[in-house]
């Protein structure tokens, strides 16, 4: 078939405007993407050729209020492997494997990846010296031993469950550690330089490097020396009185600052893998929740003063018990303490008197006090695992629940919230929030880069009301249940506890925890302190057994602090006609049970033979009067 000239000339040159057109097309998509994607492109093209070492900050050290370390970084030795140096991967996987206490098999396969170097060798990271030496002399090819960093506990224990500890990249997994990452981490730093697809450093290329920036250096409001002396108190407690565990916390109570936290059981940071989740995990002065026992009468009193329901110098008559809706609320002093004035009733820790306060309130004002004072909800506090306690919901709250609440029974708090609200009734009224980190400061120039400013959460009671109750509770040390925390020179206040341990919602026979909360001077508080002990092997009175240890505590603190001795306060002369080292007479406690005798252990030198639930003989006979010095023996039986 033969083409015309007017087809052939037809088709040329529609040909001709395709390839005009697409031409076009072309230099308009190069021109957009060399003027337009251009540098983009480099940039992603300059990525592929790049390769980058990284070089990991220091973190930042944790400090006490003063500067001492708790928490820094030491260098320790890792391996690294670089595969396509290494000539005989079999034999050097099993050299490693033994020294490294791993599978060959696992080994093997991370050295024989198809990478320029491998630092995450199945335990060849931040291992010990000794195991860094075996594998230097081995003189393996392709095997190098690095610098890294690792966390470093100084104290061993000290303050473990407050600062917590890190993971194997040394990113924070509990405590302070793990709330304040961002602070502490820093960022890393690398160098960057153009390599061929096989890592080699390509000719004319130039490198880039970039620091890394160290972690913020973190100061506590922890002071390391009454850290220590808690440390001690709580060890020997554990020695003397084999408890499920045992707690304390000192506190600054006009800031809320936390000078010292501490239980047992407790662990070793840097060992965190050789003990149960529980016990590293949980923080117990915050964690922990249980009836409070008698410090709890301190928001009681509080709020009975504040609501000019009660005066110290009124009287009240105790015959041993209280009838509330038809049931007998019975007094820890069998007999009844008589008449006595609103004062005695907090030095004896008297049952009915607070009951009795407690009816005075009525139950809408004595639980709005209790909600003010910050019980049933956290406190804030910048630790891991606070709890809420737990109250009576008010519609639940017949006359019975009243008298129980108002001598601490019936709720459920825990450490850190009595610490805050006892320090609102001594520190002029006002809630502060707790905590625990203090600044933050430049690890390199050590200027100040952030800081805690104390929190006042509201006035709880007016402040004359807290020198009331300041007044109180330095008369139950030097003259009531609270004697064995009465310090020569210092005036001390506090309270004592002895709650009897609930479990799956029933009360469990010869189970308590012990308390006591102090503080000094009494009338300008610069710090307070709580201690408790969980069911205790010995018989369990929070005056006998915590408030030797919150003495001890606030003794050696004061002096740490410098605050020097006074003579302004209720003197020894005056503890001893009053407390318990004046004559006292024998009570009659035959037949009684160690929970109906609990308070009255506290002020009275008992010794206990025998086991068994009742008190079946005593010595001396009831009426008779023992000096100082004298003991008094009960013997138990079942009847």
């Amino acid at each position: 078939m033969r083409v015309s000239n007017a087809t052939v000339r037809r088709r040329i040159f529609v040909a001709l405007v395709i390839g005009i057109v697409l031409y076009a097309a072309l230099i308009t998509r190069l021109g957009y993407v060399q003027m337009i994607e251009g540098p983009k492109l480099a940039e992603m093209a300059g990525d592929l050729l790049k390769r980058n070492i990284k070089f990991q900050p220091n973190r930042g050290r944790i400090l006490d209020r003063n500067g001492n370390e708790l928490v820094t970084n030491i260098t320790v030795p890792t391996v690294i492997a670089v595969p396509v140096q290494i000539k005989d991967p079999e034999s050097t996987a099993k050299q490693l494997a033994v020294i490294l206490e791993q599978k060959e098999e696992d080994i093997f396969k991370a050295i024989t990846k198809k990478s320029m170097s491998i630092d995450k060798i199945p335990g060849g990271r931040k291992i010990s010296e000794e195991k860094a030496r075996k594998i230097q002399d081995l003189n393996l090819p392709g095997i190098y031993l690095a610098g890294d960093t690792k966390r470093f506990y100084p104290n061993g224990t000290m303050a473990a469950h407050i600062i917590g500890f890190t993971g194997i990249d040394n990113q924070g997994l509990t405590g302070l550690e793990k709330i304040y990452e961002p602070f502490l981490k820093g960022k890393e730093g690398y160098i960057a330089y153009p390599s061929d697809a096989k890592g080699r450093i390509m000719p004319g290329g130039s490198e880039e490097y970039v620091a890394p920036i160290d972690g913020m250096d973190m100061y506590l409001t922890i002071d390391s020396t009454i850290q220590a002396f808690i440390e001690r108190e709580l060890d020997q407690a554990v020695v003397a009185y084999q408890p499920d565990d045992v707690l304390a916390i000192a506190m600054n109570p006009k800031t809320g600052e936390i000078l010292g936290m501490g239980s047992r059981p407790t662990f070793y940071p840097d060992q965190y893998q050789n003990y149960a989740t529980e016990v590293y995990n949980r923080n117990l002065p915050i964690w922990k929740t249980y009836e409070p026992g008698s410090t709890f009468k301190i928001v009681t009193l509080a709020a009975a003063l504040n609501e000019g329901v009660v005066k110290l110098n009124e009287g009240f008559y105790d015959p041993g018990y209280i009838t509330v809706a038809g049931k007998r609320l019975r007094c820890w002093k069998r007999q009844g303490h008589g008449q006595e004035t609103m004062l005695e009733v907090v030095e004896n820790s008297c049952n009915p008197g607070f009951v009795t306060m407690g009816q005075r309130l009525q139950k809408e004002r004595l639980f709005e006090y209790i909600k003010k004072f910050g019980f049933g909800q956290k406190t804030g506090v910048d630790l891991i695992g606070e709890e809420n306690g737990l109250l009576f919901k008010l519609d639940r709250v017949g006359p019975v629940e009243l008298g129980t609440t108002s001598f601490g029974q019936g709720v459920s708090v825990t450490p850190i919230q009595q610490m805050a609200a006892v320090s609102a009734a001594i520190n002029g009224g006002k809630l502060m929030k707790p905590y625990v980190a203090k600044e933050w400061r430049d690890s390199v120039t050590h200027d100040i880069i952030g800081r805690t400013l104390p929190t006042e959460v509201r006035q709880v009671i007016k402040p004359e009301v807290s020198e009331q109750v300041r007044y109180a509770l330095e008369s139950v040390v030097a003259r009531g249940t609270g004697g064995r925390a009465y310090i020569e020179g210092y005036r001390v206040g506090g309270k004592t506890g002895t709650a009897q341990k609930v479990r799956n919602g029933r009360y469990v026979d010869g189970e308590y925890i012990v308390s006591f909360i102090g503080f000094a001077p009494a009338d300008d508080p610069q710090i307070v302190v709580y201690f408790a002990v969980d069911n205790p092997k010995a018989l369990a009175f929070g005056g006998l057994i915590a408030a030797p240890s919150v003495k001890n505590i606030i003794e050696s603190s004061l002096q740490h602090m410098k605050v020097p001795p006074r003579k302004d306060g209720i003197s020894k002369e005056i503890n001893k006609a009053l407390g318990e080292r004046a004559p006292i007479e024998v009570p009659d406690m035959v037949g009684q049970t160690m929970k109906d005798i609990a308070t009255l252990y506290e002020t009275l030198p008992l010794v206990v033979s025998g086991k068994g639930k009742y008190v079946i003989s005593q010595s001396p006979a009831p009426g008779v009067k023992i000096e100082d010095g004298g003991k008094i023996r009960i013997y138990l039986g079942d009847k």
